[in-house]
C-alpha cells in the first residue's frame, strides 16, 4: 500500500525574535515531523519543534550554502516520508526567499503545500525606528528591492525602481554599500537623501546607523555579521532627532538634512 503524501508548509519565521512568530507558525512547528530551516532562525524558535527532525539548509552570502535544487529535492523526499513538513524561512517566505522555486518543485511533484506568512525585516526595522514607511504628503510609494544578482540571471534594474520610489528598502545591500550608493546617485538620487541601516531588526542586538546616500559605504563599515537592511527616503530625515534610545553606531559628516 502506498503511503499518503505529506504536506509541506512554507513558514515565515519573521525577522528573528521568537515572539514575533504568528500563532499559526508556532502551532505548525509544535506538530512538525521535520523542519528545514534557514541559517538565521533563532534557537528558541527551533525549540518549538521539539519532536521534529531539524535540517539546516541556510544560505549565507560568501559562505557554503545548500544548493536550491537540493533543498527542493529534500522537501519532496520528506513529504513522501513525513505527514507534516515545515520549511522555515526568515522573514516572509514570499519576499526574497526563493519561495517560488520551492513552490514550483512541490507542485510538479504533486505535493500539497501551504504558505504561512511572516513579518518581513522591513516592517520590523520600521517598528524599531518608530518611523513609518509611508507618510501623508511625503511618502506614498514603497519599493522592496535587492542589488544581489544570481549568476546567469538577467540584469537587475533595482536602482531605477528604488530611485523612483518615495521610500526604498534594500535587502542584502549593506555588503554592497558603495555600489548601492553609486547606483542610486546615477539614477538621480541626491547624495544628501536620508538613509538608515538597520542590523538585527527587532532584537536586543539591533544596531541603527543613520546616514545618507552619499555616505552609505562609510556607514556600512559598522555593520557586523547580522542581517541588515538599507532604507532610503525623506521619511528618515528625522531619525536622528527622534530621541529614542538605540545604539548610534557611527557619527557621520553633516550632509544635507542629516545631522
Amino acid at each position: 500500500m502506498t503511503r499518503p503524501l505529506g504536506k509541506v508548509y512554507l513558514v515565515g519565521a519573521g525577522p528573528g525574535a521568537p515572539d514575533l512568530l504568528t500563532l499559526r507558525a508556532a502551532r505548525l512547528l509544535e506538530r512538525a515531523d521535520i523542519v528545514f530551516h534557514d541559517a538565521l532562525v533563532h534557537p528558541e524558535t527551533l525549540a518549538l519543534a521539539a519532536c521534529a527532525v531539524k535540517v539546516a539548509v541556510g544560505k549565507r552570502s560568501g559562505r557554503y550554502s545548500t544548493a536550491q535544487r537540493f533543498i527542493n529535492k529534500q522537501l519532496i523526499d520528506a513529504a513522501r516520508k513525513y505527514p507534516t513538513v515545515v520549511r522555515l524561512k526568515g522573514g516572509d517566505p514570499m519576499l526574497f526567499g526563493r519561495a517560488q522555486e520551492e513552490i514550483d518543485a512541490l507542485i510538479e511533484a504533486g505535493i500539497t503545500l501551504e504558505i504561512v506568512p511572516g513579518i518581513s525585516a522591513a516592517f520590523a526595522a520600521s517598528a524599531d525606528l518608530q518611523c513609518s514607511l509611508t507618510r501623508r504628503a511625503l511618502a506614498r510609494s514603497v519599493v522592496f528591492a535587492t542589488p544581489r544578482e544570481a549568476a546567469g540571471s538577467k540584469r537587475n534594474n533595482w536602482a531605477k525602481a528604488a530611485a523612483a520610489a518615495d521610500t526604498a528598502v534594500l535587502y542584502m545591500a549593506a555588503g554592497e554599500a558603495q555600489n548601492v550608493s553609486e547606483a542610486l546617485m546615477s539614477n538621480g538620487v541626491a547624495a544628501s537623501r536620508p538613509a538608515v541601516i538597520v542590523e538585527h531588526a527587532a532584537s536586543n542586538q539591533r544596531k541603527i546607523i543613520p546616514t545618507n546616500v552619499g555616505n552609505l559605504s562609510i556607514a556600512a563599515q559598522c555593520v557586523g555579521d547580522g542581517p541588515a537592511l538599507v532604507m532610503v527616503g525623506e521619511v528618515y530625515a528625522d531619525v536622528q532627532a527622534a530621541g529614542l534610545e538605540w545604539p548610534i553606531a557611527i557619527t557621520l559628516p553633516r550632509v544635507g538634512r542629516i545631522t
